[in-house]
């Protein structure tokens, strides 16, 4: 019995050394910088990466096959709509003008005939001279030259379009892209690039991606997506190069489809481009601000997390009180925008509120 009182007594003397140790120290006023909350207007710029085109991006491929002739432009001129680009060696085409238009001479001529031939048969039978049959003959031998007329003119008329398609033309104004034909190279529809792109680039298309959780938060506040695209902010555009585009667009379409693959749903933005900045390939980067109007902001380091919780220091009756907040997922990384668990007039502790032990004495440093 000795023994056992022996080993017990030193574990209750270290126990509650232990313990008014703790009370001593949570009696030893702690000094420590102190953030009174309140509201202030508050922005976060999101960054999305983008590709850039041109408001129209034309491929400009011929419609007949032949050797190329005549190129008019160089890579990079600025050309209005129906200028000349290309010519495409017409000699095959004018032949086949030439062709359909002598036969449309023929079949006029047996047309012309075939109508005087019914028009004198149904002279005769009308006196009696000539039976139905020969009249329903003559009629119809009118028709197949009526036929034969008209085909011989769609032959023209396809003709000349083939003629008139040697020449490619810009079908809008903008710029010439790259043109990797020369003289003198066989051409046709065939060709996958085309002969060039014409990419109309007084306005550029910026397309980017968001989360569907982001476009879903934007439905759950403004119910539609035209009036989440109404709601949405001006953009600004970053180049790779850090800098900075001088001008701001705006969210022109937002698809109403997630890409299976990546969780994500394009969107369109629509930039000015007056000097021919933006160059349709091109890559950037989208910058989108997230305004809160009177929001509670706190900084990142008055916070602590544990088991994905967020906790701040509330300093109450001079006692500091752990409390858990709720936060927007977005951030810039050294603010936090609290959504719950304080209001204005409250007063946390600003930084290294993980190290400082419920209910401690603080006093502000």
């Amino acid at each position: 019995m000795k023994k056992i009182l022996l080993i017990i007594i030193p574990v209750l003397m270290l126990s509650c050394a232990s313990s008014h140790q703790q009370e001593s120290d949570l009696d030893e006023p702690q000094s420590h910088e102190l953030l009174t909350i309140a509201t202030r207007d508050f922005e976060i710029n999101t960054e999305y990466a983008a590709t850039i085109k041109g408001l129209q991006d034309i491929r400009v491929i011929p419609r007949i096959e032949g050797y190329l002739q005549g190129i008019y432009v160089k890579e990079g001129d600025r050309v209005k709509t129906d200028h000349l680009l290309f010519r495409i060696d017409d000699a095959v085409w004018r032949a086949a003008v030439a062709e359909a238009s002598a036969n449309v001479q023929q079949m006029s001529a047996a047309l012309e005939k075939a109508q005087l031939e019914f028009e004198g048969k149904q002279k005769l039978h009308e006196q009696s001279v000539i039976s139905d049959y020969e009249l329903a003959a003559a009629k119809s031998d009118l028709a197949v030259a009526k036929a034969n007329h008209a085909a011989a003119q769609a032959s023209l008329t396809s003709a000349r379009n083939n003629l008139s398609y040697t020449e490619l033309r810009s079908p809008s104004d903008g710029v010439v892209g790259r043109i990797p034909y020369r003289k003198g190279d066989y051409v046709g529809p065939t060709i996958a690039y085309g002969l060039t792109r014409i990419s109309d680039n007084g306005q550029m298309r910026v397309y980017f991606s968001m989360t569907e959780a982001k476009i879903m938060e934007y439905l759950s506040e403004y119910k539609s997506l035209t009036a989440v695209i109404s709601a949405m902010p001006e953009l600004q555009l970053h180049f790779p190069n850090g800098q900075c585009y001088d001008k701001t667009g705006h969210v022109e379409s937002i698809s109403g489809i997630v890409d299976e693959s990546t969780g994500a749903v394009s969107v369109c933005a629509i930039f000015g481009n007056p000097d021919g900045t933006l160059l349709s390939g091109g890559t950037a980067k989208v910058v989108m601000p997230t305004i809160y109007a009177n929001a509670i902001v706190i900084p990142q380091e008055a916070t602590y997390s544990i088991q994905d919780k967020v906790y701040v220091m509330k300093v109450v009756d001079c006692k500091a009180v752990s409390t858990i907040i709720q936060v927007e997922n977005q951030n810039n990384g050294k603010d936090y925008v609290v959504t719950e668990g304080l209001s204005v007039g409250d007063v946390i502790i600003a930084i290294g509120a993980g190290f400082v032990q419920e209910g401690a004495k603080i006093v502000r440093s």
